[in-house]
């Protein structure tokens, strides 16, 4: 296998005896997207400054469905252990069930998160990590902790007032306040990312539009202390959707959404107030704890940890970055939705994915400015689709509720469609087709590895010119894009995971951790010995590390379920290029020739994926 030097090497961090504090990097936020991406940026050996205006990581569970796509990313720097560890999987997460209580009758139950025997496969083909549940006061400590370790400074309770360019140079003077003492000072930096979360003050400055939809209104998160374990043996799963049409219920507490933060002891009551509610509704604590009471169901006995708020929105940027290509935003800032399919903390770690490779490798002079400038056109529409289908799978939801008869006004109005669903004749047979029909439809928040993992990037960081004929998903796929994932190596899709072994069996390699670590990889098969050599050739001329493997009979790989020859895309001495994060850059359907024409087709590819022009 030929490789190059580990692009990843230590950089310098700059000092100033006097005057304002000194920096390259300046990322504000630490949450999952501020921390991710100073991850990231330490893996590339670069070091900076993290702030966050919060006084610590986050004190209430928040986001916690971690994705395949995700944890790849995590995979790259070696956090996915971590994360497995602290996490809970999938046996804590088999079901979403709708209930009358956690304690009482049950009305049905879906399996989710990979748990379906009948997508179980699609799962396993589509990733060597699986999907984890990991509240997000537990991944953001392991973020930061790494960060921090790995060369960036971190300041909590430390808010950004504003910041300002210098003309001439470009460089970015950021103004700080000290939360506690109110002591403000300056810090200069080369590049300032925006990962500030809702009311980001880098987007606000930068006057980015954000495109609106109307919210969903108000939701209420009561975090509960109760041992439920008696419950869960017949009641396994991590979402339970708590509805009791057949009950009067107080304004604050017309249905719930109790997740599960710690097996089994710890939930989140997610309270969904009664249709239309103002905004600054409250309620005595003794209030909440009475309904979470009655949604428990027993007699277990429930403490009240902290009770927040937040509002159903469905908000994206116009754009990720500014006219000069050195100030970035991600995460919340530019994307912000319900959690439903749990896709928030995910697109903001893929968001920081995308963006490090790019910075560290202009930051070193590899690559041309402009490609900075293919974040945005990468990222920004993806979250467009994650927040139009967080907001679907929300709406999807409302088709449960009328089937099992909450939302009407009325009491008797809402106990007459419920017992419908147990009379015979015709009215309750549709009765019953509606609710489980309803209930079906939900997959498209708990299987979606289409919106999970599909994405597929145009940009000019994506080599299409080979290509014979556009991009184009199968039949199944295009019936529904949501649910179904289209695994292939078309520039600008994700990098299939096919499970690869040596001649002599050894431990299983996956095509995903062959490909990253700050590299592009280039695969081929037998016949592409010329296709080595090129990589060989084109990382010395450029600088740029890029690895090299063989895949096929007695190659440096061994394809034995003949996954990769299924995916490959090209002939057996094509090539396929692969991005430092791990999407396909170029294909080449064969050899073109000797390795000097090899050397000089790959040459040209990677320098235009980077942006430089010939």
């Amino acid at each position: 296998m030929a490789s190059h030097g580990d692009l990843r090497a230590p950089a310098g961090d700059g000092k100033t005896a006097s005057g304002p504090l000194e920096t390259e990097f300046l990322v504000v936020g630490a949450g999952p997207a501020g921390a991710s991406l100073a991850c990231f940026l330490a893996s590339y050996g670069l070091k900076g400054i993290m702030i966050s205006a919060a006084p610590g990581t986050a004190d209430t569970p928040r986001a916690h469905i971690t994705n395949m796509a995700a944890q790849e990313c995590l995979r790259d720097i070696g956090l996915d252990q971590e994360v497995e560890q602290v996490s809970s999987q999938g046996h804590c997460m088999v079901h979403t069930r709708w209930c009358h209580s956690m304690a009482g009758v049950e009305y049905a139950r879906l399996f989710s998160w990979g748990n379906d025997p009948q997508r179980k496969g699609d799962y396993e083909e589509a990733s060597p990590c699986s999907p984890v549940d990991l509240p997000q006061t537990l991944l953001e400590p392991i973020l930061v902790r790494h960060a921090t370790h790995s060369g960036f400074k971190t300041r909590f309770d430390t808010s950004l007032t504003s910041f300002s360019r210098d003309a001439a140079s470009g460089a970015i003077t950021a103004q700080v306040r000290d939360n506690l003492s109110g002591a403000e000072y300056a810090i200069r930096t080369r590049y300032l990312f925006g990962a500030d979360g809702a009311q980001s003050q880098v987007v606000k400055q930068l006057g980015i539009p954000l495109v609106r939809k109307p919210g969903g209104g108000l939701a209420i998160n009561v975090l509960v202390r109760a041992d439920l374990s008696h419950l869960v043996d017949s009641r396994r799963g991590n979402l339970h959707w708590v509805m009791q049409p057949d009950r009067e219920h107080p304004a604050f507490g017309w249905m719930a959404l109790v997740r599960m933060v710690k097996p089994w002891h710890e939930w989140m009551f997610i309270l969904f107030p009664e249709q239309g509610s103002a905004p600054d509704m409250n309620a005595p604590r003794d209030e909440y704890l009475k309904r979470v009471k009655e949604m428990i169901g027993d007699d277990t006995p429930a403490e009240i940890l902290g009770v927040s708020k937040w509002f159903i929105n469905e908000i994206v940027a116009e754009r990720y970055d500014d006219d000069e290509g050195n100030i970035f935003c991600l995460g919340d800032a530019v994307h912000r939705h319900p959690p439903f399919n749990g896709l928030g903390s995910n697109t903001c770690i893929q968001d920081a994915f995308n963006l490090a490779w790019k910075v560290a490798y202009v930051h070193r002079g590899l690559a041309d400015p402009s490609l900075l400038k293919t974040y945005s056109a990468e990222r920004q529409p993806v979250g467009k689709a994650i927040i139009t289908q967080a907001n679907d799978s929300f709406r999807e939801h409302f088709h449960v509720w009328e089937a099992l008869g909450a939302t009407p006004k009325d009491l008797a109005e809402r106990t007459q469609i419920l017992s419908r669903l147990e009379a015979e004749g015709p009215e309750g047979r549709a009765g019953r087709k509606a609710f489980r029909e309803a209930i079906h439809s939900t997959r498209h928040e708990f299987h979606a590895l289409g919106i999970e993992m599909g994405q597929h990037y145009e940009s000019a960081a994506v080599a299409q010119a080979d290509e014979p004929a556009p991009y184009a998903v199968p039949a199944r796929v295009a019936e529904d894009p949501v649910l179904h994932l289209h695994r292939n190596t078309y520039p600008g899709c994700r990098l299939p995971h096919v499970w690869l072994n040596t001649a002599v069996p050894s431990t299983p390699k996956s095509t995903i951790d062959l490909a990253g670590h700050g590299k592009f990889v280039l695969f081929t098969g037998i016949g592409g010995g010329a296709w080595k050599a090129a990589a060989a050739t084109v990382a010395a001329e450029l600088g740029v590390p890029v690895d090299a493997h063989s895949i096929g009979f007695r190659q440096d790989w061994e394809d034995f379920y003949f996954d990769w020859e299924r995916l490959r895309g090209v002939e057996e001495s094509g090539a396929v290029l692969v991005r430092p994060d791990r999407f396909v850059a170029w294909r080449c359907q064969e050899v073109v020739g000797d390795a000097d024409a090899c050397a000089a087709r790959l040459k040209g590819v990677i320098r235009g994926v980077l942006g430089f022009k010939e």
